[in-house]
């Protein structure tokens, strides 16, 4: 008998921002993606458009300051996470092209929400599905291919360090 699965749905937005080859990513600590690398950004507030949610995740989890260039699209993933009764995610992603216009890599602020222990830079060869979220794995083939795809990325197995 086949087990009936029960998807949350997250949607969130998220940048890609680059210097010298190197992608700019966050240290994850909560949620499915927790003690690995994980692309800035995350879910909108309260009637937050795509654009402002993208600029504050953003700030507030690497201390920089960006300017949107593009909308890149948007992919989803699936994945198991047993989490609140739930026994799948279903995360939807809007990617943005990203550039930074101010501020400073720096320590994020500590709050109820925040997932974010700070940013690090990462070339492809850092990452693995072993020690990144499928967001930065999509990331770097979109960096490759300028396509994100159309199908959703399905994940038969994930593990939460």
């Amino acid at each position: 008998m086949e087990e009936t699965k029960n998807y949350h749905r997250a949607f969130g937005v998220y940048g890609i921002y680059t210097e010298n080859e190197k992608l700019l990513v966050i240290n994850k600590n909560g949620g499915p993606y927790k003690n690995r690398y994980d692309l800035p950004g995350g879910s909108l507030e309260s009637g937050e458009s795509l654009s402002i949610a993208m600029k504050r995740e953003f700030l507030e989890e690497t201390g920089v300051k960006i300017e949107i260039l593009k909308n890149i699209g948007v992919i989803d993933f699936q994945l198991p996470n047993n989490w609140n009764g739930f026994t799948d995610l279903h995360h939807i992603a809007v990617y943005y092209l990203v550039n930074k216009i101010g501020g400073e890599l720096s320590e994020p602020l500590q709050f109820d929400g925040q997932d974010s222990l700070g940013a690090v830079w990462v070339s492809e060869q850092d990452v693995s599905v072993n020690n990144a979220s499928p967001l930065v794995l999509k990331a770097f083939e979109w960096l490759k291919t300028n396509t994100l795809g159309i199908d959703t990325e399905c994940y038969k197995e994930w593990e939460v360090y």
